[in-house]
């Protein structure tokens, strides 16, 4: 009869297969089937992942940039995950600062951009998201989250485009575009979509 000890022992000591591996990652950080199998093909961008995810718990953003911003440097640059610029820390800070509103998704592709071919000018700084928020800082990419400087400039913009208005009050959703386009640009695009929106539909509605 074989030992259950030697047996669990033997089990523990294996690898774990990447479909094993990717049904934990659904199990584990609800990620798509897609995603998680994308994920496992190499044991080193499953870690860098999990890293990542446990770091700043938003499994599906990691996931999202991982897969997008980070696998497209990595074959632009033809190196693998392990030489990647980027820990998996500062992307996790990275992924905070999205998922907190300090920035949007395009500023900061700016501020991977920066993390990715300059990584050594931020190496003096304390730790993870003190290298993301002097990047931030340093570039001027904070979203602008002061709801009366934003609804200043909204007040601005529906007075110069009455016509936009008067469409979109007549059903015309898409009117709503050539009023969101010229808060961000009066914005310098700081201004919060999101918020931009909801501003807009309380003046509007």
């Amino acid at each position: 009869m074989i030992d259950r000890g030697w047996v669990a022992r033997v089990k523990g000591s294996m690898t774990e297969l990447p479909r094993v591996m990717a049904q934990r990652f659904v199990a584990d950080y609800a990620l798509p089937e897609y995603d998680a199998t994308t994920l496992t093909q190499s044991k080193a961008m499953a870690a860098y992942f999990e890293a990542t995810a446990k770091a700043y718990n938003q499994p599906k953003l990691a996931s999202n940039w991982i897969m997008g911003e980070v696998s497209r440097r990595l074959n632009a640059s033809d190196i693998g995950i392990d030489q990647a610029p980027v820990s998996a820390d500062r992307l996790a800070a990275l992924i905070s600062r999205i998922h907190d509103g300090t920035i949007s998704n395009n500023a900061a592709k700016e501020v991977f951009e920066a993390l990715w071919t300059t990584p050594g000018d931020w190496v003096a700084e304390t730790g993870p998201l003190s290298v993301v928020d002097s990047i931030i800082e340093a570039k001027g990419l904070k979203q602008m989250n002061d709801t009366g400087a934003l609804e200043a400039i909204i007040d601005e913009v529906l007075a110069a485009h009455p016509k936009n208005v008067e469409e979109f009050k007549a059903g015309n959703a898409k009117a709503l575009n050539g009023l969101v386009g010229p808060i961000m640009k009066a914005s310098k695009g700081k201004a919060n979509p999101a918020q931009v929106n909801a501003l807009l539909m309380k003046k509007l509605g």
